[in-house]
């Protein structure tokens, strides 16, 4: 079956009722998750989809008050904002410094009270020395026990919250005021702790976001220069680039030379000309000359803008990962408690000589340990960081479900044209019939494919070299896959490939011939055909046989040329197999044949140009599309968007891929482990509850650290 490309997100895309917020004061993987189930069965609310690490979310709702009162009924803390609306000024450092405010005298009124504690272990009668833990234990836990008995009146009992006040108010009734302060201590600092490093990790993710242009300068009639938004410059304004500004607003140039660099959108550190007439798209850095550029979009249309929203959506089209374990965690925690609960009750009515205090405290170890914030939060880190760090290179991956999709590839299906050649076609050799010639034979196809922007048809009008009257064309018809038919004057013209020959009948002494080739045909005569030159790209080789380093079993190429082009294209290349003469349709047959082939393993791919590859695209486990820099069709379709011509990013996304499967693998394993030991060490009383929240907190940061690794690709 294909990649189910909706599972757990409100797509954007086609959908004019979804839109996206932004969710303040969300610092807990638990609660977004609780909110956005209880969202996605409110009454009105079409479609919800929350991400944690950006803090955002995507909404379709009838009744978005309705929506706000229930998130205010939920999270008291937790406001939603309009994305579009300007972002709230608030202190980061602040905040950190009111928590060190409360954490550092609370550690330092414990500290001094295991110093002066009685080590004769009389402290719950003497109120002197129980009154600090009591005192450290409410201003640090004060917080935590409000919210556990408010998710308890709303039916959210098993939360972390509620784990560590249970646990803490079971070490106050077995007399360990030491303990019960200690852990909650301990708890509200690693709590401290994970948060700075996630907002670290978040701004390490905004900071890829936040690579856009901020300003533009507006040309008026007079000349004057004004300096405004990018989102208020209109289409078909002048606008002003100066070297070393970033340029805000895709657009022709209308005068100036200069290199610009397209680092941020194709990963390509070369640097590209560009003159007049030439394209500009917002997000390239003018590098030297001075540039006057028409707008041909708004920045809301934008291809930088639509890649940064589909860069930003990414993590809203969430892994099977991502949602096995949002559903582990429900589970899991509860489970936990009733072990807890049957370790602190049966042992002593089964055994007389198990002590119920003792019992109670190795049960208490279980609950501070249960808390699953290591896997909540580090998985989807990982994820995002992931897509983060493939943008920067130029690999534009629409979810997190096509990293995993990209670790089980098996079987990649390449078109020819564009993906493993150039694309860049001239006329090799005109080869006229006899009783016609070869200016003839160049001008009946030129005018032929006159309302043609295929690369062939513009390679063909290039090559004829003097002006064309197309005025002379009177009819023009595109013959899906095989051609062009046009009424040339009194003549009836058809160019294109030998299918078109066979289907009108057109007699021609050759049909298999070396290269691409176009036939033409003048009122049913063959008059002969002219070889188009295409060449392979540079790396398509090095390309293909990374691609078999890293597992790809299989790989064919699909095309609409004859059998001998693509035959010396696949043997070049190094390909398995190759199938020649398709039309699009028999392209999306041969792909949905090896869909539903029974007993298939892996995953299969395709690459191609994005448009009129659309179908097969679609339809493929993976649709890689090659070389979309500024084509809104590619970035519609594709699932991967590789935005240069490079064969060779497909490698490198799979590698990114595995890479991001080692670290969740890394993470979920040390987590698990870590805790299915310290669950073993506090069923047989050799851990504390000490060890234990230190050990909880301690892999919840570890996981965070090593997540965060995927940001620095």
């Amino acid at each position: 079956m294909p990649l189910d490309r909706t599972a757990g997100a409100a797509k954007t895309n086609g959908n004019p009722g979804v839109k996206k917020y932004r969710l303040l004061n969300l610092d807990c993987p638990d609660c977004a998750a609780k909110l956005e189930a209880a969202l996605r069965i409110l009454p009105g609310v079409r479609a919800v989809s929350l991400d944690f690490s950006t803090q955002t979310m995507l909404l379709d709702s009838q009744d978005l008050e309705r929506v706000r009162q229930e998130i205010a009924r939920l999270e008291p803390g937790v406001r939603l904002q309009e994305r579009e609306a300007p972002q709230e000024e608030f202190s980061e450092v602040l905040q950190h410094r009111r928590e060190l405010l409360l954490l550092g005298p609370s550690a330092a009124l414990f500290i001094v009270a295991l110093l002066v504690q009685d080590r004769q272990g009389h402290a719950w009668h003497h109120l002197v020395e129980y009154a600090p833990y009591l005192l450290v234990y409410l201003l640090v836990g004060g917080k935590v026990i409000r919210t556990a008995w408010r998710n308890i009146c709303r039916g959210q009992v098993f939360d972390e919250s509620f784990l560590m006040t249970v646990s803490t108010f079971g070490a106050l009734a077995i007399h360990a005021p030491a303990e019960a302060a200690g852990v909650m201590l301990f708890y509200r600092l690693g709590e401290f702790l994970q948060e700075v490093s996630v907002q670290r990790s978040r701004r390490s993710i905004q900071a890829l976001l936040e690579l856009r242009p901020d300003q533009a300068n507006v040309c008026s009639d007079s000349g004057e220069i004004t300096v405004v938004a990018p989102e208020q410059v209109a289409a078909g304004s002048r606008i002003l680039v100066r070297p070393g500004e970033r340029v805000p607003l895709d657009g022709l140039v209308l005068s100036g030379e200069s290199l610009v660099d397209t680092s941020t959108l194709t990963g390509e550190a070369v640097p590209r000309p560009v003159g007049p007439a030439d394209t500009v798209l917002a997000g390239m850095i003018n590098q030297q000359g001075l540039l006057t550029v028409e707008v041909t979009r708004r920045f809301q249309e934008s291809s930088w803008a639509r890649i940064l929203e589909m860069v930003e959506n990414a993590t809203h089209k969430k892994a099977g990962t991502e949602l096995f374990f949002t559903t582990f965690a429900r589970v899991y925690t509860p489970l936990v408690v009733t072990l807890a609960a049957l370790t602190a009750v049966l042992p002593p009515l089964l055994f007389e000589s198990a002590a119920f205090p003792d019992w109670l405290h190795r049960a208490l170890v279980l609950l501070v340990i249960s808390c699953p914030c290591a896997l909540v939060v580090s998985i989807p880190l990982t994820y995002f960081g992931a897509i983060g760090a493939a943008s920067r290179k130029g690999i534009l991956i629409k979810g997190s479900g096509y990293l995993d999709a990209l670790c089980q590839l098996s079987t990649i299906y390449l078109d020819k044209t564009g993906t493993l050649t150039q694309g860049v076609f001239r006329v090799r050799e005109v080869c006229p019939a006899p009783g016609f010639t070869q200016s003839e034979l160049l001008e009946w196809a030129a005018l032929a494919e006159a309302h043609s922007n295929h690369p062939i048809a513009l390679s063909i009008r290039q090559a004829c070299g003097h002006e064309l009257d197309f005025s002379r064309v009177q009819e023009y018809e595109a013959l899906d896959g095989i051609g062009v038919r046009a009424q040339v004057g009194s003549k009836r013209i058809l160019a294109g490939n030998d299918l078109l020959l066979h289907q009108f009948q057109i007699p021609h002494p050759l049909c298999d011939l070396p290269g691409t080739v176009v036939h033409l045909a003048v009122d049913q005569q063959y008059a002969g055909y002219l070889l188009i030159g295409d060449e392979l790209k540079a790396d398509s080789a090095q390309a293909v046989a990374e691609l078999r380093r890293l597992g790809v079993r299989e790989m064919i190429m699909l095309t609409g040329d004859n059998a001998v082009s693509a035959e010396t294209t696949a043997r070049e290349i190094g390909l398995d197999h190759f199938v020649a003469n398709l039309l699009p349709e028999d392209k999306l047959k041969i792909l949905e044949d090896a869909l539903l082939k029974p007993g298939r393993t892996g995953k299969i791919a395709f690459v191609g140009d994005g448009v009129n590859d659309a179908p097969v695209l679609t339809r493929a486990d993976i649709g890689f599309s090659m070389g979309s820099l500024g084509s809104d069709a590619a970035i519609e379709t594709a699932d991967i968007v590789i935005m240069n011509d490079s064969l060779s990013q497909i490698p490198a996304a799979i590698r990114l891929a595995h890479q991001n499967r080692r670290i969740l693998l890394q993470n979920i394993i040390f987590a698990l482990g870590i805790k299915i030991a310290f669950m073993a060490f506090g069923i047989a009383g050799q851990a504390t509850l000490w060890e234990a929240v230190f050990a909880d907190m301690g892999v919840a940061l570890i996981a965070i650290f090593n997540a965060a690794r995927m940001l620095k690709q």
